[in-house]
């Protein structure tokens, strides 16, 4: 890497072949700005990055609420649409999980899907992205991202590597922080239980960033720590990573 902070090495078009990005319904629709930044981060990278634009939900909710057949016709098109693609990029543990070891379950062939530190770090060979963050930060694990699709210390290595980050440890970082999709409607009141847990770590660490690789879990985090007024903002992995000192990523901190 150079003092510039610009990534030496960069992968050919031929390494990566051709790229897309699976949005996710839930980022496309409330966290467009996650989804920029991965393309923003992975053309920094040397990726040619496509954005089919007939995609749509992987499925996940219907499919975990017990509409499996209303499921089937979605898995159907996500795998229609990406088909052809080397590598299917996705901001969300749990819905590459949901499309990696699920569809097979309903006899749906999905094409090479990736988690994004999974994209960085196994495809790319990558974990110092060239970003700037000078923030205090901690990591939370999301439940499908560590048990699902096993992606262990990925988000931490890529983290470390950021320059100006100071990564703090989240006390029982691997407890769930309570949303499970329709399980905090379900279950509100234990739901609200186990985010009250998340928030006393969170805030133990005295962070000013909460980041994690799933929108939905930082949503429901999000708010717990709004309703708290705790001046801690949760961030996306893929924001962190698409920031550098040269075009800094805009976060809420950048207006306080």
């Amino acid at each position: 890497m150079s003092s510039s902070g610009s990534v030496s090495v960069v992968p050919t078009e031929r390494a990566t072949g051709r790229v897309a990005l699976f949005a996710t319904c839930l980022t496309d629709t409330f966290f467009p700005d996650t989804a920029r930044a991965v393309v923003r981060l992975l053309e920094r990278l040397g990726c040619s990055v496509e954005f089919p634009q007939d995609q749509t939900c992987c499925g996940q909710m219907h499919f975990n609420t017990g509409y499996r057949a209303k499921a089937v016709p979605l898995a159907r098109n996500v795998a229609s649409v990406f088909a052809g693609y080397d590598a299917v990029v996705v901001p969300s543990g749990s819905c590459a999980g949901m499309v990696r070891h699920v569809y097979p379950d309903l006899s749906v062939t999905p094409g090479p899907v990736y988690e994004l530190s999974e994209f960085l770090i196994d495809v790319l060979g990558i974990e110092d992205v060239g970003a700037y963050f000078p923030h205090r930060v901690t990591y939370h694990p999301t439940c499908h991202s560590l048990r699902m699709l096993g992606v262990g210390d990925k988000p931490l290595r890529l983290l470390r590597a950021v320059r100006g980050l100071d990564l703090v440890e989240l006390p029982a970082a691997e407890s769930c922080c309570g949303f499970g999709g329709t399980f905090a409607l379900k279950n509100a009141d234990v739901s609200s239980a186990m985010l009250a847990d998340k928030m006393s770590c969170v805030l133990d660490t005295g962070a000013d960033v909460l980041t994690a690789g799933d929108n939905s879990c930082l949503m429901h985090m999000g708010g717990g720590l709004s309703r708290l007024q705790a001046g801690v903002h949760p961030v996306h992995l893929a924001e962190i990573l698409a920031s550098t000192e040269e075009e800094p990523w805009v976060t809420p901190l950048a207006t306080r």
